[in-house]
């Protein structure tokens, strides 16, 4: 049975704040064992504090949270309330039976298990990481040169083609193939002198030679102007 407060025995008994907490209890534990003492229940009074009197806490626990704590600590006897502000493992015990850290711990437990799920697969994923690395490397040293080589050629190619075709050089070749128009025509014209040809023969490849080589001079001469 329990003992109201006014008795001689239970003024000789230690009051609830005179024990000495340990520093295992969290800040709002120990601030608040000392402005809230468990007492028996009066006629007109709670042995707790209702939760709109209670001092705000650090931990910002929420009133539904609060007043289901209360709930389970108003069904203890003053003797288990000291038990809890005295005794570590009780103390644990009653935290590790409250709902709320259940729930902390389960979803500890879940993120513990998803990261070392996440972690299992990473690591098995290494392998063919490593395996893509060296296909990189090898890509970058063989491949790519490869092709980097190949480009410089058609690069090359390229610088070329557009110096053989540029007006320059296209002037300079129309040149050189009158030249030669004009060398070919003095050999026909040498022949006829030294009778190696018929007179037949000489006009009409001499006539060919002669219209080829007024065509070039005049391709030669227009281009010239167009440029100059």
């Amino acid at each position: 049975m329990f003992k109201f407060w006014g008795s001689q025995e239970q003024q000789a008994q230690p009051r609830p704040q005179d024990i000495s907490t340990q520093s295992w209890y969290p800040p709002s534990v120990v601030s608040s064992s000392g402005s809230s003492r468990p007492s028996t229940p009066s006629s007109g009074s709670s042995s707790f504090q209702r939760p709109s009197e209670r001092p705000h806490s650090p931990s910002q626990v929420s009133p539904a949270e609060a007043a289901s704590i209360i709930a389970l600590l108003k069904d203890k006897s003053v003797d288990e309330l000291r038990k809890l502000l005295s005794d570590k493992d009780a103390y644990n015990q009653f935290l590790l039976s409250l709902d709320q850290v259940k729930t902390q711990n389960n979803l500890r437990d879940e993120l513990r298990k998803e990261t070392l799920q996440l972690t299992r697969e990473n690591l098995e994923k290494e392998p063919r990481i490593m395996e893509l690395r060296n296909q990189c490397r090898i890509i970058r040293t063989t491949e790519l040169a490869a092709a980097q080589e190949k480009l410089n050629e058609l690069e090359k190619r390229k610088e070329e083609i557009l110096k053989f075709n540029s007006p320059a050089s296209l002037l300079r070749r129309l040149q050189e193939a009158m030249n030669q128009t004009e060398e070919e025509s003095e050999s026909l014209h040498k022949q006829l002198l030294d009778r190696e040809m018929e007179l037949g023969a000489f006009v009409q490849k001499y006539k060919r030679q002669r219209t080829t080589y007024h065509r070039r001079a005049l391709t030669y001469i227009s281009a010239k102007t167009s440029i100059g």
